[in-house]
């Protein structure tokens, strides 16, 4: 950080005012290239402040700053340090960089359309605990990003990973029951499921608006309670309330790493705006009173020839509700699948493994069948003997 080259003035042009609390420009103003402008008050925009190209920063020691007005600004970079919050009553936009510094950009949860949006290929540095988005951040015209949004003192940022360009998108994280949520007209009930046999977050949850199918990334912490989501963070799986079904589904669990403390889980891909909100759910309890029987090994030669091409397991067909988790020698799951019909030809379709969709190595794996329709547990060993071939 260095500050010390910033310059902090204020530009007083032509229906320009410097008020004892605010800049309230209802003209014109400009910030030119290798200019550094620092705004120690709050700003009202009525007027045209979206030509810059240099350094538009806000500073406030031991208070607030608020951005205000009927016009967005559009900055080109923005560095934030502002120790009591950059509040917006406006949005703002930024072309090239912004400088998290110290201090949230605190909007309204009640109303996304006021946000931070990051145009193009603008992007942010510093983001950390404290400092933030607490509320709603944005995007235009990108393909993946990782929205730096959090609440108070948590950083609790979603990846958004697009299989095409986002015209627009934007994302807020809650740290609420969605049984009780604060700021939406509807609320979610974590009883309405698809099945029985999911558990949903009563703690938080994301909301996210994007058209383009797309996989996400969520992360937890201490106090997301995941030891109440599953006994294992193999058992998480990415969840959404869908706005056509009115009830939570599945949206798959492709990546999960860490520990019941902290980690990280990926969905499958789905389409963000058929959901009203996302969060993190596991099993339900109810699978612990499931019979775990030993079921037979299973050899695999996945060449083609039409012998032992798949795992087809025994009895498959009485349990049409059920999931299936293949692991290494090493621990590590390397292929899951809800409602599993004897498909598995040898292809991981876990990303953090191989690359999806490609061949294992061979070797001994362990599986386990969770037949929910019969409320068994069934586990055994595979013995792979060649890479399945595409």
């Amino acid at each position: 950080m260095k500050l010390f080259k910033i310059i902090s003035i204020f530009l007083l042009l032509q229906n320009t005012i410097v008020a004892q609390d605010a800049v309230h420009n209802f003209g014109a103003m400009q910030v030119h290239n290798g200019t550094s402008v620092g705004f120690h008050l709050d700003l009202v925009n009525d007027g045209v402040f979206n030509e810059n190209l240099g350094l538009v920063g806000f500073y406030g020691y031991d208070k607030s700053i608020t951005v205000s007005g009927t016009n967005t600004p559009v900055f080109y970079d923005s560095e934030i340090l502002v120790d009591n919050n950059l509040y917006l009553e406006t949005p703002i936009e930024i072309i090239n960089n912004a400088n998290l510094i110290t201090g949230n950009i605190v909007t309204p949860r009640d109303n996304s359309d006021i946000h931070i949006n990051f145009l193009n290929s603008a992007f942010y540095i510093g983001e950390n605990m404290v400092s933030k988005v607490d509320g709603y951040a944005a995007i235009t015209n990108k393909d993946d990003f990782i929205f730096p949004v959090g609440t108070e003192d948590r950083l609790r940022m979603l990846t958004l990973n697009s299989q095409a360009t986002n015209a627009f998108a934007k994302c807020a994280y809650f740290y609420e029951d969605p049984n009780n949520p604060s700021t939406f007209n509807e609320t979610f009930d974590t009883d309405e499921k698809e099945t029985d046999f999911l558990k949903v977050s009563e703690k938080e949850f994301w909301h996210l608006e994007s058209a383009i199918p797309s996989t996400v990334t969520l992360n937890w912490d201490i106090y997301s309670n995941i030891n109440t989501l599953g006994e294992f963070i193999t058992d998480l799986k990415v969840v959404g309330w869908s706005k056509a079904q009115q009830h939570w589904v599945d949206l798959g669990n492709t990546d999960v790493q860490g520990s019941l403390t902290l980690g990280t889980l990926t969905s499958d891909i789905f389409v963000p705006n058929d959901y009203s909100i996302i969060t993190i759910g596991g099993n339900n309890d109810i699978l612990e009173t499931y019979n775990l029987l030993e079921l037979d090994n299973y050899y695999m030669t996945p060449n083609g020839d039409g012998v032992n091409d798949f795992l087809v397991i025994d009895g498959i067909e009485d349990s049409p509700n059920n999931n299936l988790q293949i692991y290494n020698r090493y621990g590590v799951m390397v292929f899951s699948k809800n409602n599993y019909t004897n498909e598995f030809g040898g292809y991981s379709n876990r990303s953090s493994v191989v690359t999806r969709n490609d061949g294992l190595a061979s070797g001994i794996y362990f599986y386990i069948i969770t037949l929910n329709d019969l409320r068994q547990k069934h586990q055994g060993y595979l013995y792979l003997t060649s890479n399945a071939k595409k």
